[in-house]
């Protein structure tokens, strides 16, 4: 599964918060604003750099160095990773049913809205609040 390491995901983090595509420098500097052992600018662009082959980051040529943006959003990302993971199995439908059971009942009832939504309201999926999509 393609799990990221605690640096790979702060890299992550700060590029997905950013407006714009950043430096290794700017990245660097967010992560060392509050880090008691501050990171290497060569760290910082070896991880980045990492993640850009693992298809997480792309690049731009910028004069002499390059900008980094995340190749996806961070929604989209954790869909894959829920995917990826639900892939692993040989039988979705236990997977499936521990992670419905698992889930905050506001989180569930957002689940169904959305296949409800997917299915185009054609089944009755009943429930407190429950409203049909249009």
């Amino acid at each position: 599964m393609n799990k990221l390491g605690s640096l790979e995901r702060a890299i992550m983090e700060v590029l997905w918060d950013s407006a714009k595509p950043l430096l290794v420098r700017e990245v660097q500097g967010v992560l060392n604003a509050d880090a008691d052992k501050p990171l290497a600018y060569t760290t910082v662009q070896t991880v980045a750099e990492r993640l850009v082959r693992k298809g997480l980051l792309s690049r731009t040529a910028e004069r002499k160095a390059f900008r980094y943006a995340a190749s996806r959003t961070r929604d989209e990302h954790v869909t894959a990773v829920m995917l990826e993971a639900l892939a692993e199995s040989p039988d979705r439908a236990p997977v499936l049913s521990c992670f419905a059971q698992s889930v905050d009942l506001d989180d569930a009832l957002r689940l169904l809205e959305e296949l409800a939504r997917r299915t185009g309201g054609h089944r009755h999926v009943g429930g407190p609040g429950w409203v049909p999509p249009p």
